[in-house]
């Protein structure tokens, strides 16, 4: 499948690993704080997120954004790294996570007032590999050499996606089937490959969770549910098998999977059954949010934002004033929409009928 340029770039930029193979090693980035610069509010912005009132974008060269008006203005913080960062996630209004390539996981204390590294590539391929000599099921062997693999391979394979169900308890993912997970806010970190049922190492690029229900979504039709916080993992079958960039749920129930193509699945039985939604233009779908009021919405690299609330109504778009290749979705609280992308953030307001039609 031959993807646009355009697309082809922004995703690169997101760290989503295509077929031409994954995203290269960033050592130098590893240890060069980023620049700060006049710029950077336009820069490509690859997820945003809350923490409590304030918002956090992360994006291209190790760029954070903080906002504290609802996203009218934005400024720029200083990290320790360089590298593109992917995603994050603030479980209080202090304490969050930031993770992106290079196998690089920051967190800050002080509500993205600040940033220090606890990971990198080097140490989360040698946690792979503590995993693999520590296994004894079957096909150990073949996982020990993919282990050291990953570990001569230096610190070139990133992540997508970080979840924090509070202060000590997260999980990261990324690629080649790339999973750990902490229980002391990130002081350690273990692989958890032997509790995915992911023997081919597909690329996981999203994690959804509510409660302790989580949905991680990946490539070639990856999609796998845990219903016991995350100890395991089981796949789940969809008509589907090209990538999912996303999962989500909405307020009454119903789950969602989103990817290439402008493909969206939804499933009112817990991933027992899935039916096609129409998203209305082959557009890549990048990202998704449970809203406040239990609307799903939906983020795609033609610079649409689509609504939905469940398998039975169509997914609705949302008209916007400047739309552009969008990578992620959060909302204010002021109930607004904020958009990241290829253009730096964006505000969307949201009216009370938006999610009824």
């Amino acid at each position: 499948m031959k993807l646009p340029n355009t697309l082809i770039r922004l995703l690169q930029s997101a760290g989503f690993v295509l077929a031409m193979g994954a995203a290269q090693a960033e050592p130098d980035a590893l240890d060069r704080p980023a620049m700060i610069s006049a710029r950077a509010t336009s820069a490509v912005m690859l997820a945003v997120t809350r923490a409590d009132k304030r918002l956090v974008a992360v994006g291209e060269r190790g760029t954070i954004l903080l906002s504290d008006d609802n996203g009218v203005t934005w400024r720029q913080v200083k990290t320790p790294v360089s590298v593109s960062l992917t995603n994050a996630n603030f479980p209080t209004a202090r304490l969050g996570w930031a993770v992106g390539h290079s196998g690089v996981v920051l967190n800050s204390a002080d509500g993205g007032e600040t940033w220090t590294k606890q990971l990198d590539g080097k140490q989360a391929a040698q946690r792979v590999l503590d995993a693999a000599k520590a296994g004894s099921s079957s096909g150990a062997a073949q996982k020990l050499a993919e282990a050291e693999r990953f570990v001569a391979d230096g610190p070139d394979k990133p992540f997508f996606d970080v979840h924090f169900a509070d202060e000590r308890n997260g999980l990261i993912v990324g690629a080649y089937g790339l999973i750990l997970a902490t229980q002391d806010g990130g002081k350690s970190w273990r692989a958890l490959l032997d509790r995915i049922e992911n023997p081919k190492g597909k690329h996981l690029y999203s994690i959804y969770a509510a409660g302790a229900d989580i949905l991680i979504a990946g490539e070639q039709g990856a999609l796998f549910a845990s219903n016991d916080n995350g100890n395991h993992f089981a796949a789940l079958k969809t008509p589907y098998e090209g990538t999912y960039f996303g999962a989500t749920a909405s307020g009454t129930g119903q789950w969602y999977a989103f990817g290439l193509r402008g493909n969206v699945y939804c499933s009112a039985d817990a991933g027992r059954s899935w039916q096609k939604l129409d998203s209305g233009a082959p557009n890549t779908l990048t990202a998704g949010k449970r809203l406040a009021d239990g609307t799903i919405a939906l983020t795609d690299e033609g610079g649409r934002l689509l609504l939905g609330r469940d398998c039975k109504q169509a997914l609705q778009p949302l008209p916007l004033a400047n739309p552009s290749p969008f990578t992620g979705v959060a909302q204010a609280s002021d109930g607004t929409l904020i958009l990241s992308g290829a253009r730096g953030m964006a505000r969307a307001a949201l009216k009370a009928t938006d999610a009824q039609q």
